[in-house]
């Protein structure tokens, strides 16, 4: 299996992993034979990669962090949340709590895997994919630090809703392809605030969780917002979800910008240090990360491509490679790879499109 472009689709090719609607609904099944009807309609769907299987990937398995049923059935609540929300309906935190009780349970079952954030995204779904993703990445990192389960479960809550405010935002600014204007942005702004005021609203929300949807945009050197708050003063959980939501963003297609490589995120992450983020949060963010997930095509040193065949959990950077291009670009037949932590000459300069 691997991930690919869909640009770079070529009818007759098999779908490895079924895509769904935001409603949960299976668009195209696993082991479809791929169209050109099929692939129209994935573009008029807004999305830009899926996952292949054929010869040169068919014994890679990529395994998502978390169930697909979780990750689907976790889209749809925090999809009928936001939707109650807009309409000033009350929700029932009961099936959030439940959702991410389940995440909780499969990350600690899960929790040496290495995280490749494997759901594919619809135009139409990135807000509830993107809350999905920034409460597992968020509880993973609740995991690495240590934290108890109570807080943990805490943590998770708040994450899954960081973003609830936005649903009293005009989807017109939300949705802007082009930079935004400084009124723009302070608009966009107000959904810290009036996010934490939904979840307030909620006496079965702990102020905790509630406050990551204040505090997810405040910055370690205060330079964020809603109240320039700095350092420790910005509670624990708001400073995990924090990266967490900017290494999702990053990592996601939006309609202003394309996507980011994981391991340039990381990089960004990593060079903001104590001017975004708590130093200490990303040493323990970044421990489960896949710089270079499986199925990952790349760009080595020497000049020759090929697929991330294994990742070696305590070396992100130099992963197992199966080569199928060499530095003059002719293809190699037999069945190579070099494993990155054994020879050391030879590095990752980039990814590349296989």
């Amino acid at each position: 299996m691997r991930r690919i472009l869909l640009k770079n689709i070529q009818q007759n090719m098999k779908l490895a992993r079924a895509i769904y609607s935001e409603e949960g609904r299976v668009i195209l099944n696993k082991g479809i034979t791929l169209t050109q009807e099929y692939i129209k309609r994935l573009a008029a769907l807004g999305i830009s990669e899926i996952y292949i299987e054929d010869a040169i990937s068919y014994d890679i398995e990529i395994h998502d962090i978390i169930h697909e049923q979780t990750r689907n059935e976790a889209k749809v609540i925090i999809k009928s949340i936001m939707e109650n929300c807009r309409k000033g309906i009350m929700y029932n935190l009961d099936h959030v709590k439940n959702i991410v009780n389940n995440i909780l349970d499969e990350l600690l079952d899960n929790k040496d895997i290495l995280i490749n954030l494997s759901d594919i995204k619809t135009m139409d779904d990135y807000t509830f994919s993107h809350s999905v993703n920034v409460c597992v990445l968020s509880v993973i990192t609740g995991i690495n630090l240590g934290l108890n389960q109570l807080k943990i479960r805490d943590l998770g809550v708040g994450a899954l809703l960081h973003d609830v405010g936005k649903t009293l935002i005009h989807p017109e600014i939300l949705n802007k392809p082009s930079k935004l204007s400084e009124d723009e942005f302070e608009e966009i702004k107000k959904h810290t605030v009036l996010g934490y005021e939904l979840l307030k609203k909620n006496i079965h929300i702990s102020e905790t969780s509630a406050y990551i949807a204040l505090a997810h945009h405040e910055r370690y050197n205060g330079s964020g917002y809603p109240s320039c708050i700095e350092g420790g003063r910005i509670h624990l959980f708001a400073r995990i979800v924090a990266i967490a939501d900017v290494y999702d963003a990053l990592t996601s297609d939006r309609v202003y910008r394309k996507k980011i490589c994981v391991h340039e995120v990381v990089e960004h992450i990593m060079a903001l240090g104590k001017q975004h983020f708590d130093t200490d949060i990303i040493q323990s963010f970044i421990l489960n990360i896949a710089i270079y997930p499986e199925g990952t095509g790349v760009l080595l040193s020497n000049g020759c491509r090929g697929l991330v065949v294994k990742v070696m959990r305590h070396f992100p950077t130099r992963p197992v490679v199966r080569i199928l291009y060499d530095s003059s670009g002719n293809s190699i037949q037999e069945d190579e790879q070099i494993n990155l932590t054994e020879v050391l000459n030879i590095t990752i300069k980039n990814t590349c499109e296989i």
